[in-house]
């Protein structure tokens, strides 16, 4: 039993793996253009290779272009030839053939050079032609013109001259097939050419593919006779549809693909595919995605991607993709709307009008001839089968479609929608421009019963509730819940919903319905409805469940607990089938982002696992089954591309992070970039995550950005370490990068054995120079100890000094103010002399005779003369002003040097005032009266100068 399960599960995975290595005939598969203006280089490319790395290898017409899935390089040969041909090894070495030149490309110094072979060409020997053909087997290197065969070996080179013109070779089955012109095939066995007998049936006009086929044999195709197959001995013509084409549009040249199927490039239309029965699959050419009809080269890799040299341009097919696409690139029917298929038909309605053309449900390639039903022209809103019925909703109205006729049904504007009425499935509700229409389903099919009365809204979006009732969303007013009476031919109450019920808007409110559920999408997610608390409310879980498709404007149902979620242009396929969790696959339908027509998205389900999805300019077919998750297969490890100094100005120091040469980095230089790509060419959402051993302290977020600046990085070694992650799942290996960072030049090995050798000499320099120091340190201590000790016997010198100088100078002030009192007290002496002597003079006046009368004048004369001699008498100043020179030491001189014009009277004024004397005591001393004191004080202040605000005691003293 247990083995019977073994087997079953084998079985059933083998039936996946064989299913889903199927190529579809319905659509194109998708085709990614890369133009002459994103790879930078020729327009020619005439050949195709990858390495064992997943880097992609392209002969261009202006030399070798190399692409990793995100970064172009051009690399030209030595004299800018076009490259012919290209091929790689296990080893890292791309070959190239080129005019006159072979040889191969290999990372010298981390840095992509190349090296040519033909100086190892025997003497005399050159290449004079171009080389065409390049094939790595084993140990050996096979390069083929159209007149010699090169064998590298070795480091050596061996031609094989033709007996004629060579054609092309072909590897096949490990057998090397070259045509002779005009002779047949022949097999290249070691060094030796052997004719392939009844090989000239194929007649004289090229073969240009030879392929593996079934039971060992081979399928070769030629330019003009079509496709034949060989079984080991005979030739025979493949009855095929396809050889028409081949020979209408000249076969150029051939890849297998998925082990049963065959791709053929033409010069004149693009490519064809057949399966090993010769049945035509596909055809590929401008009209269908191509960027060029002429197929110079063509090259299938390891992971299902059919790769096309162009005459201009570079285009990757994407084999065994879950979408395949149909647009107009005519113009023909305009914008489409709303698609499904219908009785081996597949209707589109547009802008334009209700289109159909032919349906094969056989997956036969039947060419589509889209061509417009009468009476249809205008708008087309909706698309749907109801009761085995097609009924298009319109501008003008809804009518059934009838194979390539229509039939009016009601001629109520604008059909939106139709939906059955769950409470009575006999019975149909469409919104339109003026409100809801009622259908009824009888036995001759569907019939209009009229406009549903009470309600004339716009009704874009429609849905009943578990109660019956209808919810209608206005674009603009909000939500409307209406309920109708029993015959559905009226509204009775109209609940109208707006902000105040919860609603975070009027704008973009939608129903839908989820799992028997009714939603209400808006701008900040999905709400629900309280019947009890008539408020609306946000669907949490359901939102945190979804993440950013919590936002979508639109819910389509897909079948088995599956819906389409699409979020203003961005669309996901969400899978309920599992209670308490809900699958997101989002990352597969980025193709379609922004390509359908918003808030008219249409999504139709026309088989178990296959859906047809409207995009405004045609269709696209995505088939479940076909959907591959890069989880299944083991993903390409991330490569390091390119390493840039970008200190100052852009400078590459390294073409790879993968190789084996140590990257070594001047600490000068120590700002560089990094950048990145992962391999991997199919449709996928890639981030990457990056840690740099030695500065970051964890991995970084996940980003799609592929390059990375460090900046101002110390000496030292560094690990850079990177890794993918495709499609928010599978995450690839950790590829790392180690590189150093040089120390400074100060900090160099030399810098250090010069740093450890002038060490030992300051050493031993420090040694003497320190017992030097010591030296003149002690004689430095014993002078200071001995100037210390002067210096105190100095000081005590100088107190004492200061001591007697106090002495004298309180010995000097004392005879000084023993003067000062002396010289106060002759002046007071003099004073007192000079009053008595007045008061004398005045008591003589007064004397009277002994007739009692006054003395006469002439008897006092002489009395009153000694009077004023006494008074005037210049031997009492002498004798003050001496004793005034001896208490004020040198004030006359200063006096009389500061001012030169003072008198005598002057002189003995300044001196009475130094010694502030009252005016009184002025009076007598000069004999003179009060006034006359102060008149000499006023002329005194003028001679002096003395300012108006200072004293003149004052001022002389401080003379």
């Amino acid at each position: 039993m247990c083995r019977f399960f073994r087997l079953l599960l084998l079985l059933s995975l083998f039936a996946q793996i064989t299913y889903a290595s199927e190529i579809k005939s319905i659509g194109v598969p998708y085709i990614e253009n890369y133009p002459k203006s994103v790879y930078a280089s020729g327009n020619q490319n005439w050949s195709i290779a990858k390495d064992k790395s997943g880097i992609m290898y392209f002969g261009n017409a202006e030399g070798l272009l190399t692409f990793d899935g995100k970064y172009w390089q051009k690399y030209q040969m030595p004299n800018r030839q076009i490259v012919r041909s290209v091929a790689t090894d296990n080893k890292g070495k791309i070959y190239t053939g080129a005019f006159g030149e072979f040889g191969y490309w290999a990372y010298t110094n981390n840095k992509l050079t190349y090296q040519s072979l033909t100086p190892l060409l025997p003497k005399g020997n050159k290449v004079s032609d171009e080389i065409w053909k390049i094939y790595v087997d084993k140990d050996r290197v096979i390069f083929q013109s159209f007149s010699r065969i090169f064998i590298y070996k070795n480091g050596k080179i061996e031609i094989i001259k033709a007996p004629s013109s060579f054609l092309f070779l072909h590897q096949v089955n490990n057998k090397y097939i070259v045509e002779v012109l005009d002779k047949g095939l022949f097999e290249l066995a070691g060094n030796q050419l052997k004719f392939i007998p009844n090989s000239e049936k194929l007649g004289k006009q090229g073969v240009l593919s030879i392929l593996p086929y079934k039971n060992g044999g081979f399928i070769i195709g030629t330019s003009k006779n079509g496709l034949f197959t060989f079984d080991g001995k005979d030739f025979s013509p493949l009855v095929t549809p396809a050889n028409d084409y081949l020979k209408t549009y000249q076969l150029n040249n051939g890849v297998k693909l998925l082990n049963k199927y065959y791709a053929y490039g033409t010069i004149l239309n693009g490519l064809i595919i057949i399966d090993e029965n010769g049945r035509v699959v596909q055809r590929i050419n401008k009209s269908s995605g191509l960027q060029n009809n002429t197929v110079l080269s063509i090259f299938a890799d390891n992971e299902q991607n059919l790769w096309t040299g162009l005459d201009n341009g570079i285009d990757r097919i994407e084999l065994n993709s879950p979408l395949y696409f149909y647009f107009d690139k005519t113009g023909q029917f305009g914008t489409v709307y709303s698609s499904i298929i219908f009785k081996d038909k597949i209707y589109l309605g547009t802008n334009q009008g209700l289109f159909y053309s032919n349906w094969s449900k056989n997956d036969e390639l039947t060419p589509f001839n889209f061509r417009l039903i009468p009476s249809s022209q205008g708008q087309v809103w909706d698309l749907a089968i109801v009761n085995n019925e097609l009924i298009c909703g319109h501008n003008s109205g809804t009518f059934k479609v009838l194979g390539d006729q229509i039939s009016w049904i009601s001629s109520v504007s604008g059909g939106w929608t139709i939906k059955q009425l769950h409470s009575n499935p006999n019975y149909f509700i469409q919104g339109t421009y003026v409100g809801l229409s009622l259908y009824q389903n009888t036995a001759s099919g569907l019939k209009f019963d009229g406009k549903v009365l009470g309600f004339t809204e716009p009704s874009r979006f429609i849905e009943q509730d578990n109660k019956g009732d209808i919810w209608v969303a206005h674009a603009y007013k909000g939500l409307y819940k209406l309920t109708l009476n029993s015959t559905f031919s009226k509204v009775t109450s109209v609940k109208y919903f707006d902000e105040q019920n919860g609603l975070p808007g009027n704008y973009n409110v939608n129903i839908f319905n989820l799992e028997n559920r009714i939603v209400f999408s808006s701008d900040k997610g999905f709400y629900t409805y309280d019947e009890l608390s008539n408020k609306f409310t946000l669907y949490d879980v359901l939102n945190k469940s979804l993440g950013s498709f919590s936002t979508s404007n639109k819910i389509i149902s897909a079948g088995n607990k599956k819906y389409w979620f699409i979020d203003h242009g961005k669309t996901s396929l969400v899978n309920f089938s599992e209670p308490g969790k809900i699958e997101i696959d989002s990352n597969q339908f980025s193709l379609l982002d922004g390509r359908m027509v918003q808030y008219y998205e249409n999504i139709s389900q026309i088989g178990n696992s296959i859906y047809l999805i409207s995009v405004d300019d045609g269709f696209v077919i995505y088939n479940n089954l076909l959907s591959q998750s890069p989880g299944k297969r083991k993903l390409p490890a991330v490569l390091i591309r390119r390493i840039e100094d970008i200190t100052d100005k852009y400078f590459t120091i390294s073409e790879t992070g993968n190789g084996n040469e140590e990257t070594e980095i001047p600490n000068s230089r120590n700002n560089i970039r990094i950048s990145f790509a992962l391999p991997y060419y199919r449709q996928a959402k890639l981030k990457f995550q990056y840690y740099l051993e030695g500065y970051s302290k964890d991995w970084s977020d996940w980003s799609v950005a592929t390059q990375k600046d460090f900046t101002n990085l110390s000496s030292g070694t560094y690990k850079f370490k990177v890794r993918a992650k495709i499609n928010d799942s599978s995450i690839s290996e950790i590829t790392t990068f180690e590189f150093t960072i040089l120390r400074p030049w100060y900090l160099s090995n030399i810098a250090i054995v010069l740093y450890s050798i002038l060490f030992v000499v300051v050493l031993i320099v420090g040694k003497k120079l320190y017992e030097a120091k010591l030296k003149r340190d002690s004689h430095k201590i014993s002078e200071r100890l001995k100037a210390e000790q002067d210096e105190i016997l100095k000081q005590e010198a100088e107190v004492n000094e200061k001591q007697i100088i106090k002495l004298q100078t309180e010995k000097l002030q004392a005879e000084l103010a023993s003067k000062n009192r002396e010289l106060a007290n002759s002046a007071m002496t003099l004073v007192y002399k000079n009053e008595l002597l007045q008061k004398l003079s005045d008591e003589i006046t007064k004397l009277k005779d002994e007739n009692g009368k006054k003395l006469s004048d002439d008897q006092t004369k002489k009395i009153q003369k000694v009077i004023n001699d006494g008074m005037n008498d210049e031997r009492d100043w002498h004798l003050f002003e001496n004793s005034f020179n001896e208490a004020h030491e040198s004030f006359f001189k200063k006096l009389k040097a500061q001012h030169p014009d003072l008198v005598p009277n002057d002189l003995k004024l300044c001196a009475y005032l130094r010694m502030n004397m009252s005016s009184k005591e002025m009076s007598s001393l000069l004999n003179i009266s009060l006034r006359g004191v102060e008149i000499r004080r006023y002329r005194l202040r003028k001679k002096l100068e003395v300012p108006h605000d200072k004293n003149l005691t004052e001022f002389l003293m401080e003379l």
